[in-house]
């Protein structure tokens, strides 16, 4: 698996994280359980954009600084900021599903911030796992990445016929998967994951939400991580575009919570992303579209469909 990105890089990307991990265990562990409003919420998306930015400027400058080249920093740059939108974006569809997960199990709203803290832990460990066995499966065999364009093109029409339709947990299998092999009591217990009824000790609805959450996150993975391998094959990029990003949601989903009603179609958009990408990834050996043409498309379809969302958004 080989990548452009200096040796010293990956320790500054390990320290970042750790870093941001420490904020939100440790520092923001301080503050106890409590609802996050909007400012807060915007204030954090804000700073994690900002941190991401500030990445991407260091991988430019190490790239410009190992290879002497400024049109190869430019072009890897491209694709942190092209593979970070599009896990940014497709996080969004991810935090409608944390919704209707913690709408779902009545989670108090000062309980939810935990769920998302460790959600993004165990996201972070998921995700670099399926990425390096990506980034070794298309070192091994290349026609994977057809497996992959269709997967993204048959998933994108899927969220667009998906679009607008109610979503109900009552019968996901997951879900009942989980309650077979588990007692659940009725009841939360503060922000514990197990409590004592009847002499028994059992889970409490938040280790099932936990649970949930964890499974929601796997299953849009496989989505977002293959559109990212089309847009370069670096596995240091593909990894910590999609991090930064991640390390963002649990702001970005307070944030979205107050406004989700206005971006009701942003489904349709997002399908559209998907099969462009998927279709980027079947062409490859073809033709090959410029890293700063998928962005401009991305953007696009973002910006068409958010101004779509804002115009017809139902009133409440």
């Amino acid at each position: 698996m080989e990548t452009i990105a200096p040796l010293w890089l990956w320790g500054v990307f390990v320290a970042f994280v750790l870093a941001a991990l420490f904020v939100d265990f440790v520092v923001l562990k301080k503050q106890g359980a409590h609802a996050v409003g909007v400012k807060e919420a915007l204030n954090w998306s804000l700073a994690w954009v900002a941190v991401s930015f500030v990445f991407n400027g260091l991988l430019w400058w190490a790239i410009k600084d190992t290879t002497g080249s400024t049109a190869m920093a430019n072009e890897k740059s491209l694709e942190f900021l092209t593979g970070y939108l599009i896990e940014k974006s497709l996080a969004v569809d991810n935090i409608f599903v944390f919704l209707l997960i913690f709408t779902y199990f009545a989670v108090p709203p000062a309980f939810q911030k935990r769920v998302l803290m460790i959600g993004i832990l165990g996201a972070i460990v998921l995700r670099t796992i399926m990425i390096l066995v990506g980034a070794w499966l298309l070192e091994q065999f290349h026609w994977i990445l057809y497996v992959f364009g269709a997967f993204l093109i048959l998933t994108g029409i899927k969220m667009w016929w998906a679009a607008g339709k109610e979503e109900s947990l009552d019968d996901n299998p997951a879900l009942k998967l989980l309650r077979r092999v588990m007692p659940v009591s009725k009841r939360f217990d503060g922000e514990k994951f197990f409590t004592v009824e009847n002499g028994k000790k059992i889970a409490t609805p938040l280790l099932m939400v936990i649970a949930m959450v964890g499974l929601t996150d796997v299953i849009f993975a496989v989505d977002s991580i293959p559109a990212i391998f089309a847009i370069t094959k670096d596995p240091f990029i593909v990894l910590t575009s999609n991090v930064f990003a991640i390390l963002g949601l649990r702001a970005m989903f307070f944030l979205l919570q107050a406004a989700a009603s206005r971006f009701h179609l942003l489904n349709y958009g997002l399908a559209v992303i998907l099969v462009f990408i998927g279709t980027k990834m079947m062409l490859i050996d073809i033709f090959k579209i410029p890293v700063a043409v998928s962005l401009g498309v991305v953007l696009g379809i973002l910006a068409i469909t958010m101004v779509w969302s804002a115009k017809t958004a139902p009133n409440t």
